[in-house]
């Protein structure tokens, strides 16, 4: 995958790749410093310390970096959590040249993402719900994860969560591909097609709020993604 280096070479840390102009005495400092700066309480300090592991290129080749980014899906500061997503998106894809991440890496990614629960997934659909451009980076985080689609179902059934993020569900159900959730989209499918009929046939009758109708062409979107050959 990468090439080895003859003892003849000064070592190096192989946790990372390093540019020629970076020290190894400098680089693990400026590491672990802006680590410590990812778990501070100021947002802006987080943000700082995610700006200098993604300068480094540290997540792409430490399985540490790379897990401590996973667990802060969840951040509450939405930009930080946008940006998290990209550098793990880009862990797991081929860089420039098409070469991949170390195999490690990406293992370790894969299995911390696979752990994600609805928390975590609700997260990612605020990230996708406001920043549209990174909906395929979170698609690519939640194909690590083969029991999404049944969290996402939850979200988009359940009432209180904002009509954005039940659409994003509904959308993203569609786009990764979650077979096993068809009679569960079907279902809530026909419940709304139901009392859409409903609400024409007695349309002199005063209105239930009707905002979640709006979900059904979503749905029936994912429907047609997931038949698709």
């Amino acid at each position: 995958m990468y090439p080895e280096y003859s003892q003849s070479v000064s070592p190096q840390p192989q946790l990372f790749l390093l540019e020629e102009s970076i020290g190894t005495l400098e680089l693990f400092p400026a590491v672990w410093s802006a680590l410590e700066d990812l778990t501070s309480e100021e947002s802006d300090i987080r943000l700082k310390g995610l700006a200098q592991i993604i300068k480094l290129n540290g997540a792409r080749h430490s399985p540490v970096v790379a897990y401590i980014l996973t667990t802060r899906i969840t951040d509450p500061n939405i930009e930080l959590r946008a940006r998290i997503v990209e550098a793990l998106s880009d862990v797991l894809s081929p860089d420039k040249s098409g070469l991949p991440a170390p195999e490690e890496v990406r293992n370790c990614v894969h299995f911390s993402l696979s752990g994600m629960r609805s928390r975590e997934i609700y997260a990612l659909l605020q990230v996708s719900a406001k920043f549209q451009s990174l909906e395929g980076e979170v698609c690519h985080l939640l194909n690590s994860n083969p029991y999404a689609g049944n969290h996402m179902m939850d979200i988009l059934i359940d009432p209180k969560p904002p009509l954005e993020i039940r659409k994003q569900a509904a959308l993203l159900i569609g786009r990764v591909g979650y077979l096993d959730t068809i009679p569960q989209l079907e279902k809530f499918a026909a419940r709304l097609e139901g009392r859409l009929s409903g609400q024409k046939a007695m349309d002199f009758a005063p209105r239930r709020d009707s905002k979640e109708l709006k979900l059904l062409p979503t749905i029936n979107e994912a429907l047609r993604l997931l038949y698709a050959p």
